[in-house]
């Protein structure tokens, strides 16, 4: 049986960070407050005038040489992101041809939070089909451009960054085993952005009332993704005979710190198995799952149960059992 391998990570974050001193001059908020809901203590932003292909092309790059890939070898690329640099042309296309990749199908998949899981599912029955050895998924957003900076509740929250991985095929026990996927419209009126698609077309009416921002209701949404990644958590985990005492590592969405430890104990996991890097980066959306692979890479060992979750709007959750394929 062929499986899908991730053989190589890479990540990539801006260079500015947004402090949250630095928003406590922004809007009424303090650093006690963030930190007490959230856990976020800074975050990355993208120069203006960049899009979210050019984080993409760094860590690309980045991965093809961790895996000795040239370019042309590359046969699909596979992009999650909610903030894509432009209607259309793709990310994917912006960033193969930033990369050089030439001989590959490419597309978006807009999944929100849950983005990258998507794009790992779909990126892996590519490899499943025989047909395609070398397979890119890349995830991540520039989320502080829809941010609005005027709304307290939702501003502090988002960073920007993307991750990505590298798959390829393996007859070893090793890479994706096993995921389970949902999306349920009912969330659809508590975390959406309302300006910019076809529905509302970018227009003074949706700029002067603020509509091509992230809307949140947040105590929904808390209530909603505690629930929904803990019960799918727990679900792959008995689904696939795991005991906590099996899994090495629980790579959790980072969009709320609160969100995170509950997760991580309703599946009975102590703190130490459980990656966190949302205090550095806030909320990056698609990417902060391969942002944390990729900064916990050097731990992680070939063999380790590695439990993947996220959720986001749509809504949409999941979680996916991956099986860690290499030492570094």
């Amino acid at each position: 049986m062929i499986r899908a391998a991730i053989t190589g990570v890479s990540a990539y974050t801006p260079e500015k960070i947004l402090t949250n001193a630095d928003f406590e001059k922004i809007v009424d908020t303090t650093d006690e407050w963030i930190m007490s809901r959230v856990g976020i203590k800074e975050r990355r932003v993208l120069d203006k005038g960049l899009g979210t292909s050019t984080m993409a092309a760094e860590a690309v790059k980045s991965v093809l040489e961790k895996t000795n890939t040239k370019p042309e070898e590359v046969e699909v690329i596979i992009f999650a992101t909610t903030t894509p640099d432009y209607i259309f042309p793709s990310t994917a296309a912006m960033t193969a041809e930033a990369c050089g990749i030439k001989n590959a199908l490419g597309f978006d998949i807009q999944a929100a939070c849950s983005g990258f899981l998507y794009a790992l599912e779909t990126g892996s029955n590519f490899v499943k089909s025989g047909q395609y050895k070398k397979v890119l998924v890349v995830a991540g957003d520039k989320m502080t451009s829809i941010t609005n900076y005027k709304d307290r509740t939702t501003c502090p929250l988002f960073g920007d960054g993307v991750g990505a991985v590298m798959l390829e095929p393996t007859e070893e026990e090793y890479g994706v085993m096993d995921s389970i996927l949902h999306v349920d419209g009912v969330g659809i009126p508590h975390l959406h952005m309302h300006g910019g698609g076809s529905v509302h077309p970018a227009s003074h009416e949706t700029v002067d009332n603020d509509m091509h921002y992230v809307y949140q209701e947040g105590q929904v949404v808390f209530k909603h993704a505690v629930s929904k990644m803990a019960d799918v958590s727990v679900e792959i985990m008995e689904r696939n005979n795991l005991t906590k005492d099996d899994v090495n590592w629980l790579v959790p969405h980072q969009a709320n710190i609160r969100i995170i430890e509950a997760v991580g104990n309703r599946m009975g996991l102590s703190a130490d198995k459980v990656m966190i890097n949302i205090q550095k980066y806030g909320n990056t959306s698609a990417g902060t799952i391969p942002i944390c692979l990729a900064e916990w890479e050097s731990q992680l060992k070939k063999g380790d149960n590695i439990i993947l979750t996220a959720f986001g709007a749509g809504f949409t959750w999941g979680s996916l059992y991956l099986k860690w394929a290499y030492n570094k």
